[in-house]
């Protein structure tokens, strides 16, 4: 890919022309993720392409027609590999841990914390499904308030509401069966 267009350049009236920004512009997504991503298989490269290139089609009425598409894939992708890459760090240091975990822990402490995370999964499940993925994004992957807000489109406050609530609920679950919170 040599020559830089811009937006308006894949525009069909009011709709990008998918295929042909495919057809340009993977190559080039390769390439910078290759360049990123040491360590990704080729199953993780695809995904966070095609990633980027949904990203592009659900945001291309808020476009800058004017900008250049290298542009806007390039930060595009970017955003995506790092999200990917800290959900693997997150997912293997809580493996680690939970290795360490296990062979330092009595089987009665194992089995009060089985329980405890058994009684934290029933009660997220009954919970709405925005709130149940608020809550994992924020505990278990590490995700900040900024992104999570960003990701769902609605304010920081509203996120840090929402947390608030789940925990409350949370800790009244785990008191109710005799647990400290």
């Amino acid at each position: 890919m040599k020559e830089t267009k811009s937006i308006k350049q894949y525009m069909n009236e009011n709709e990008l022309n998918m295929e042909k920004v495919m057809k340009d512009y993977t190559p080039y997504l390769y390439s910078i993720i290759n360049h990123k991503g040491n360590g990704l298989t080729e199953e993780d490269m695809e995904e966070i392409i095609s990633d980027t290139f949904l990203a592009l089609w659900k945001n291309q009425e808020r476009l800058e027609k004017d900008r250049e598409m290298s542009y806007y894939l390039a930060g595009t992708i970017k955003r995506i590999y790092s999200k990917k890459r800290r959900n693997l760090k997150t997912i293997i240091r809580i493996e680690d841990y939970e290795n360490s975990l296990y062979e330092a822990e009595s089987l009665e402490d194992r089995t009060e914390k089985d329980e405890k995370n058994l009684l934290i999964e029933n009660k997220l499940n009954e919970m709405k499904e925005e709130d149940k993925n608020i809550f994992i994004a924020y505990y278990y992957y590490s995700i900040s308030i900024k992104e999570i807000s960003r990701d769902l489109k609605i304010s920081e406050l509203k996120v840090k509401s929402r947390l608030f609530r789940i925990r409350r609920k949370l800790k009244k679950v785990l008191e109710q069966r005799g647990y400290s919170y």
